[in-house]
């Protein structure tokens, strides 16, 4: 890898730090937010399914128009308006001002996953692809090691209004870095060809099932994953008995840190040994994690964190070779409004896996949680599901290189 190319992932790596740790944040923070404002589990999961749901629908209508732009200048102006959006959270100070700064953060914030992944699929070859959304997804890991735990440690010794001040300063000292060291991402505008309109490129889409089982598959992942997470904090505590101010953020600490050091390696192992298998391997292989941490028994803190640590891997596990799969069912000029599409999913995904998690579990007089056990089952029907989405994803690919790789040698002789 060369250095300038480093240097672009690492940067988009830390921009999806800010990204993904303004979204993880509010989960933990539930043991913060539901006391603070009198709120039940129905609208602390609202809160949270505000962000996904309008990043969701922001990032469909941005397929629109996604190809038609320099990915840098939009990536560009996704964060701005992100940050400003980060910024209002920090300052709401009741339950309605909050819920509308979510919304605000979460429509600038729907145009910067599709652009990030855009960038590094037009960048990196699809060989050493893997490899790369490795990097990219490292942010998970460093939100996880450090962004999450020290967000909670600024909540529980200052304000819940705290975290959001710090992601919003360090995405101030990101933009000009940005703007510095990212270039011009707009050869995907010289590709020959006619330009797509809004109804053919929904029909697109639609017609082409590839298409659709990629944008399935991301979605199914993000569910299964996403369903258990909103109340692991407030169970954790409320439930089991561990300190949300010295434990529970320990969980994320070792949990990321594990994933910061696998990402790398599976992203190597999932170039070398075919991305479709080892995503089957780390889909089984969480089932267990999952029906563990959701059936919790009285057990030492320690255990917790193996379990938990083992669970942030495989699914880091999951999405590494799932997203470098997705990413490469569309050719480059078109592959910046799928992939806004694919991110739309994603977080339509995420809003809706909440949502169903709220209405699914219910919280006592005391806030103990209950029925988080069902959270656990569905998520691992879904997540088992994803496997067979892949396989016919991964079928209908190398037959397509199959066949190219024929008409290759065809017009070689």
């Amino acid at each position: 890898m060369k250095t300038k190319e480093r240097i672009i992932l690492l940067l988009l790596a830390a921009l999806n730090f800010t990204h993904i740790l303004d979204f993880m944040i509010m989960m933990p923070l539930g043991n913060f937010l539901m006391p603070h404002f009198n709120i039940n589990t129905q609208q602390f999961s609202s809160v949270v399914a505000a962000y996904t749901f309008s990043a969701g629908i922001t990032g469909f209508f941005a397929a629109f128009f996604a190809d038609s732009f320099d990915r840098k200048k939009i990536l560009l102006f996704g964060f701005i308006g992100f940050l400003i959006g980060t910024l209002c959270c920090a300052l709401a100070p009741t339950y309605g001002l909050l819920f509308a700064a979510r919304i605000v953060a979460g429509a600038f914030g729907g145009l910067i996953g599709a652009q990030v992944l855009s960038i590094v699929a037009d960048l990196v070859p699809y060989e050493r692809r893997a490899s790369a959304m490795a990097t990219i997804m490292s942010a998970f890991s460093v939100s996880s090691i450090f962004g999450v735990p020290f967000s909670l440690y600024l909540s529980s010794h200052f304000s819940w209004h705290t975290p959001f001040y710090f992601i919003a300063g360090l995405g101030v000292v990101l933009i000009p870095l940005l703007i510095r060291f990212i270039p011009k991402m707009d050869k995907h505008l010289n590709e020959d060809g006619p330009k797509i309109s809004p109804l053919e490129l929904v029909r697109g889409v639609v017609s082409d099932p590839n298409q659709v089982m990629a944008l399935l598959l991301s979605g199914i992942i993000m569910m299964g994953h996403f369903l258990i997470v909103p109340f692991l904090n407030p169970y954790l505590e409320f439930n089991m008995g561990f300190s949300s101010k010295t434990q529970t953020p320990l969980m994320y600490l070792v949990g990321g840190s594990l994933t910061l050091v696998c990402s790398p390696i599976i992203g190597r192992i999932a170039d070398r040994t075919g991305k479709f298998k080892l995503f089957t391997i780390m889909v089984l292989l969480g089932v267990f994690p999952i029906a563990f941490i959701t059936n919790m028994p009285h057990i030492p803190f320690y255990f917790v964190l193996c379990v938990t640590g083992f669970w942030f891997i495989v699914s880091s596990g999951r999405s590494i070779p799932a997203q470098a799969m997705v990413s490469n069912v569309v050719p480059p000029e078109r592959r910046g409004s799928f992939m806004s599409f694919n991110s739309s999913i994603q977080q339509l995904f995420v809003g809706s896996s909440s949502l169903i998690a709220g209405f699914i579990v219910h919280k006592t007089a005391d806030n103990k949680i209950e029925n988080y056990n069902l959270t656990g089952y569905l998520s691992i029907v879904l997540i088992l599901s994803s496997i067979l989405i892949a396989w016919r994803l991964n079928k209908t690919m190398e037959r397509r290189k199959k066949e190219s790789l024929k008409e290759v040698q065809k017009e070689a002789q």
